[in-house]
C-alpha cells in the first residue's frame, strides 16, 4: 500500500522506559521473536525479518488461557502493560509486545507491519511449551484495537476477541482528531487526502465471526469517536456484544469503572475458553 505523509500521525513510538513489571510485583520473561518484513529489501531499507520484543507474564495459578495484548499508538509496552497487569493474578498468561519501531523492537512503524507483527506475536505465543495453544484470546486497545480486528479476521485459532476504543477507518479517525483540534480543525475536510487507504477495521470485522467479539467504548471518548465502535459492532457478525460506558473517556474500562472492566473482561474471556 502507498505510504502518505499523514500515516505517521498514527504512530508515536518511544524507546523510553516508563514503568517496569517489578513495580507491580509481576513475574515476567523478556523475549525477542521475528516478524516478516513487509517490503523485503525495499528502498525504505526494511529487512526480510524484523526483530520484535515482548514481555510474557505467566498466570499466578493454573492458567485459564493466554491473552495477547495489542497496545495503543504511543510509547511502548512499558507504558501499556499496566492495563493488563491485573490479569496474571486472575489466572491469565499475558503477552505484551511492541510493534516494529516501538520500544526495543527493530524496524519502522507501518500499517501492514503492525498487522504482520500481531500475527507474529500470536505465532510466538503458540510456540511456547507453557501455553495451551487452544486457549488464546486477544485484547486490543485504541490503535491496537484496529490492528487486532484486522489480524483476528484472518485467524481461526483465537477463542475470543475484546476491543476497546478502536476506530473503524484511518481516514475517518484522522478527520475526527482534526475536528477536535483548534490548530487542525480547518484541515479536517482534507485529512483523508493525507491518509492512505487499506487495512481499515470496518472492512474486516465481519470476518471475525464465529469467534466471540466484545466491543467496548466510552461515550465521551475524545480520541476515538465512540460512534466508530458502534459502526464496527453493527458490521460484526455474531456472536458479539457491546459495552458503552456512559461518560467514559478513552480506555475507560480499566481506569474509570471501579473494577467493572476487570470483571467483564475476565468473565468474557473465561466463557470464550470454556470447553
Amino acid at each position: 500500500m502507498p505510504r502518505l505523509a499523514g500515516d505517521r500521525w498514527f504512530y508515536y513510538p518511544s524507546r523510553e522506559a516508563y514503568a517496569h513489571p517489578a513495580d507491580f510485583d509481576l513475574t515476567y520473561e523478556s523475549v525477542f521473536f521475528d516478524s516478516p518484513g513487509t517490503t523485503g529489501q525495499s528502498a525504505e531499507g526494511e529487512a526480510a525479518q524484523v526483530r520484535l520484543h515482548g514481555w510474557f507474564f505467566p498466570a499466578g495459578a493454573e492458567p485459564k488461557g493466554t491473552v495477547i495484548h495489542c497496545h495503543g499508538n504511543a510509547g511502548n509496552i512499558t507504558g501499556h502493560f499496566q492495563f493488563v497487569a491485573w490479569m496474571p493474578a486472575w489466572g491469565w498468561n499475558v503477552f505484551c509486545f511492541d510493534y516494529r519501531g516501538f520500544g526495543q523492537s527493530e524496524g519502522r512503524p507501518s500499517r501492514p507491519g503492525s498487522i504482520a507483527d500481531t500475527h507474529a506475536a500470536i505465532e510466538y505465543v503458540r510456540s511456547r511449551d507453557d501455553v495451551d495453544a487452544t486457549r488464546l484470546v486477544l485484547f486490543g486497545q485504541s490503535l491496537g484495537g484496529a490492528i487486532g480486528i484486522v489480524a483476528s479476521a484472518d485467524r481461526e485459532d483465537l477463542r475470543g476477541v475484546a476491543i476497546e476504543g478502536a476506530f473503524s477507518d484511518y481516514r475517518r479517525e484522522a478527520g475526527f482528531v482534526c475536528r477536535r483540534s483548534l490548530l487542525f480543525w480547518p484541515f479536517a475536510p482534507f485529512a483523508r487526502f493525507f491518509i492512505a487507504p487499506g487495512f481499515d477495521a470496518i472492512d474486516y470485522v465481519e470476518r471475525i465471526a464465529p469467534t466471540p467479539l466484545l466491543m467496548i467504548t466510552g461515550s465521551a471518548d475524545g480520541v476515538c469517536d465512540y460512534r466508530q465502535t458502534l459502526d464496527l459492532h453493527a458490521a460484526a457478525g455474531e456472536p458479539k456484544s457491546l459495552w458503552v460506558i456512559e461518560g467514559g473517556r478513552h480506555t475507560a474500562a480499566l481506569t474509570e469503572t471501579d473494577g467493572e472492566g476487570e470483571r467483564r473482561l475476565d468473565a468474557f474471556f473465561t466463557q470464550c475458553v470454556a470447553d
